[in-house]
């Protein structure tokens, strides 16, 4: 595989011409919301966004996916966006391929309802919370494997090796990848999706993955095994055989969504461990307390914004948007929204109903929901009953991203 292009730098984001229907006194930027920070919560720079933005506005900064776009913050508004495929559309969702050209859609994700129910009804056996169950072994040996490699060390870098490694070790067993490829996987992940905007790294990041895929299709083609992949080679829709580009379609969005969210997920869970003992302790004396702390650690911790395209002309509190605009659920605020959660940027373990945007919502929820439950709670225990009480180590950078990137290093140490 060639080596990655040298990196640009962080660019800034070419300005596209706004669109005529866009009131100019409706144009702001997230950026300032997203941006890394060194606060005990990450995710406080939203805080005062429900006072400052209006609860529609436009956000002209192209991107890889869109020419610039609609963004709405409030929890019910962000339902409906997600709810209403009348009105919005996944077509292009996740369109990364298309940086190289590639035209294949990202299945199951860009496919709209009612098609988008049978490629899940394809892939959701694999995903089922019993097959998640008979998965359990496998992901607590995975976990305790790599803490058997710290625990007597008194510290770790528990972004780097822990949170980055167990989802993908359990991730690339599912799928029937080999292990040997894991750095390789996340070198291209991480050039596609933390790249700064670098299209050059990120074609490279994306080009590498399918050009890896395919070959490894072909190989699932002529010697079928009992992993994702091959169900997939060889599943049918409806009685027919996938094509070719439903086959890379799917695969790549697999490949795409499983190294990266649970990673980030854990490594910005243990950074909020680290500097609130109190609830530290409080989930070492109760382990049945632990799923509703995922819950919680999941709400608080919303780490991609998705994506809709405008299907038919409507309005949004009175804001006219067009077929062919985009529409970008800001979870990272609808998450906290005030209307929705009681004492919303306070960690409650006791919440009646915690119906957060996290994992997105509506028929498109994510596919491996489930897994990344499982995983957070079996990482999140066992650390917990293997690992004595932790602090961040003194003088570690203390900075987080509000999204994807999280934590890319958190070193812990504790007592002997």
């Amino acid at each position: 595989m060639n080596d990655p292009p040298e990196s640009a730098g962080p660019a800034r984001r070419p300005l596209p011409p706004i669109p005529s229907h866009v009131p100019r006194n409706l144009i702001f930027d997230t950026e300032p919301y997203l941006a890394a920070n060194d606060m005990p919560d990450p995710f406080a720079l939203t805080k005062t966004i429900f006072q400052e933005l209006p609860p529609i506005f436009y956000m002209p900064y192209r991107t890889a996916i869109t020419e610039g776009h609609w963004v709405v913050t409030r929890h019910e508004d962000i339902r409906q966006v997600y709810q209403n495929d009348a009105l919005y559309s996944t077509a292009d969702a996740a369109n990364f391929q298309a940086l190289t050209g590639e035209t294949f859609p990202m299945i199951p994700l860009a496919i709209d309802p009612p098609e988008h129910g049978k490629y899940r009804l394809l892939l959701n056996p694999w995903f089922s919370p019993r097959a998640i169950t008979a998965m359990e072994g496998q992901i607590y040996a995975t976990v305790n494997d790599l803490i058997d490699g710290f625990v007597d060390q008194c510290e770790c870098d528990v972004a780097y090796d822990y949170g980055r490694l167990y989802p993908v070790r359990v991730f690339m067993n599912l799928m029937g990848f080999p292990p040997e490829k894991l750095e390789e996987f996340l070198s291209w992940e991480y050039a596609l999706l933390h790249s700064g905007f670098d299209y050059e790294r990120m074609r490279w990041g994306i080009g590498s993955a399918i050009s890896y895929l395919r070959g490894f299709i072909d190989e699932m083609k002529r010697n079928p095994a009992h992993n994702l992949t091959s169900h997939i080679v060889h599943g049918q829709i409806e009685g027919r055989p996938l094509t070719d580009d439903e086959i890379i379609g799917t695969v790549t969005f697999l490949w795409l969504g499983g190294l990266d969210t649970v990673a980030a997920t854990t490594s910005l869970m243990f950074r909020r461990l680290a500097l609130d003992p109190e609830l530290q302790q409080k989930l070492r004396k109760n382990p049945n307390l632990h799923a509703d702390a995922v819950e919680e650690f999941l709400r608080m911790q919303p780490l991609v914004n998705s994506t809709r395209l405008v299907k038919a002309e409507h309005q949004i509190h009175g804001v006219i948007v067009k077929p062919g605009d985009h529409v970008l659920c800001f979870n990272s605020a609808g998450n906290f929204d005030p209307e929705e959660f009681e004492e919303p940027w306070t960690f409650r373990l006791d919440r009646s109903s915690n119906r957060h945007f996290t994992l997105a919502g509506g028929p498109h929820r994510c596919l491996g929901s489930h897994l990344a439950r499982r995983e957070l709670r079996i990482a999140l225990a066992e650390f917990l009953r293997r690992v004595p009480p932790f602090k961040m180590k003194p003088g570690a950078d203390m900075t987080a991203t509000p999204g994807l990137v999280a934590v890319p290093r958190l070193p812990l140490v504790w007592p002997a």
